[in-house]
């Protein structure tokens, strides 16, 4: 028989407008302070935004945002708290903070079960952290969620944009939208990944500097809005509120 969870899920995301995948080849790239930071900016610009961290290996936006002792209500599903203008919703309030041992049909029946019982309600943009690697977690997101889009993130590494790359032709092969890559940790100048990305055809959103102090600023959002790196994933937040 059909789930028929998977028709609660087009009802629960009926009213929001753009869904904004936030994913990398590979761990250690900057991926989740990337999400979290751009839906901060975006709700700074008056938009109603929601971030949803899918990272089943490890959850950290909780930690960028300094989010304790936050829960969400239950009312005929789960409403996501709001969390500095944001509504936010985690793997991590069901983890308790522990690692969440999930595979496979496992780990598709936890997403269809979060997106099925989650009311986000009016949004112009959820943003997505998603977990690193081509997983079953971004396989099911292309599968459940019309209208996904996906923003990659890389580094300088050519370890780090050979995934991108994978990932690309694994989007690309199944027609899903790509808002295009974003290079993070920039030490020196360089051209070498901005031409690699449009060899492959997809648009370079920008190089983000590494910036030492960011982890300093981690659980102060306030801090976090005023670093260097903030200022750039603000330009890239525009690029992407014209063209996604």
């Amino acid at each position: 028989m059909p789930d028929p969870r998977l028709e609660i899920i087009g009802h629960r995301l009926r009213r929001v407008r753009k869904i904004v995948a936030v994913s990398s080849g590979k761990g250690g790239v900057g991926k989740s302070v990337i999400a979290t930071t751009l839906a901060l900016i975006v709700s700074r610009r008056g938009f109603k935004v929601g971030l949803l961290d899918l990272d089943f290996t490890s959850p950290s936006t909780h930690l960028i945002l300094g989010i304790k002792n936050l829960t969400p209500k239950e009312e005929k599903g789960i409403i996501p708290p709001m969390a500095h203008g944001l509504k936010y919703m985690s793997i991590i309030y069901y983890s308790v903070d522990e690692p969440a041992p999930l595979r496979g049909a496992d780990i598709s029946n936890a997403i269809i079960e979060l997106f099925a019982i989650t009311q986000w309600g009016e949004l112009d943009y959820l943003v997505v952290d998603m977990p690193p690697t081509i997983s079953d977690t971004a396989l099911d997101m292309i599968r459940l969620i019309k209208d996904v889009k996906f923003l990659l993130v890389t580094t300088p590494s050519i370890v780090a944009f050979e995934t991108v790359r994978k990932l690309v032709a694994l989007l690309r092969s199944l027609k899903v939208p790509l808002l295009g890559v974003i290079e993070n940790m920039l030490v020196s100048p360089s051209d070498s990944a901005r031409e690699k990305v449009e060899q492959l055809g997809v648009r370079y959103l920008g190089a983000v500097n590494y910036d030492s102090d960011l982890e300093k600023t981690f659980g102060n959002v306030e801090k976090l809005l005023n670093t260097r790196f903030a200022r750039t994933i603000g330009t890239v937040a525009s690029d992407i509120e014209q063209r996604s």
